[in-house]
Parts: structure tokens; sequence; C-alpha cells
């Protein structure tokens, strides 16, 4: 892997459960792991959902393997680049050599 095609920083989030001060129970995102990344393959189109046109952006995020990335999974994390949140769809792990990950993501519709 070349090291300097890692040259955007992204950081993954991770929704944690909590408890307010009536006892609720509620998820809030919290930073998990910032670390720097290749953005590539990223592709836009926009969609007509429900009467609403909505951006369906892709971008696939590939970063060196490490233990804290190792361990994220498709539900429970996002991805938050340049301000704008993605949700991962796919975790590839590169024919599990323990070099790189690629996260495959959507832009998140808020």
């Amino acid at each position: 892997m070349d090291i300097a095609l890692l040259n955007r920083r992204i950081t993954i989030q991770r929704n944690t459960p909590y408890s307010d001060a009536i006892g609720n129970h509620l998820l809030r995102w919290e930073d998990y792991y910032t670390c720097a990344c290749t953005v590539s393959g990223e592709s836009g189109q926009e969609d007509e959902s429900a009467g609403l046109t909505v951006d369906d952006t892709n971008a696939s995020f590939t970063l060196r393997w490490c233990d804290a990335a190792s361990a994220v999974t498709n539900t429970g994390f996002r991805v938050v680049f340049d301000g704008m949140v993605y949700d991962i769809l796919a975790v590839d792990h590169m024919s599990y050599k323990r070099k790189s990950i690629k996260l495959r993501c959507r832009k998140a519709r808020c």
C-alpha cells in the first residue's frame, strides 16, 4: 500500500446506548476511530423517493489495517468525511491479508 495515497481523514463513529436522567434508554453517535484513508469510487446520482429528490452518493474508503479498524461492521458504525455522514454498506477485509480494509458507503439521508 502506497502511504502517499492516504491523504484524506475520516472519523468512524459508533452507535452506543446510554440512559438519560429519567432512565430512558437512548442511542447516540460517538467518535470511535479517526484515520487517514484513500477515497475512491465516488459516484452520485439523484433519486426520486416519496416525492422528494434525494442524493444517492456512493464512496469507498480504503484505510490501513489495525485492530480498531478490523472491528468495524456495517451495523452500528458510520463514517464522517468532510462534514458529510456516510452509512457503511459493506466492509471488505481485502482477502484478510491484514494490510488494508475497504469501507463501501452511501451518503446518509437525513
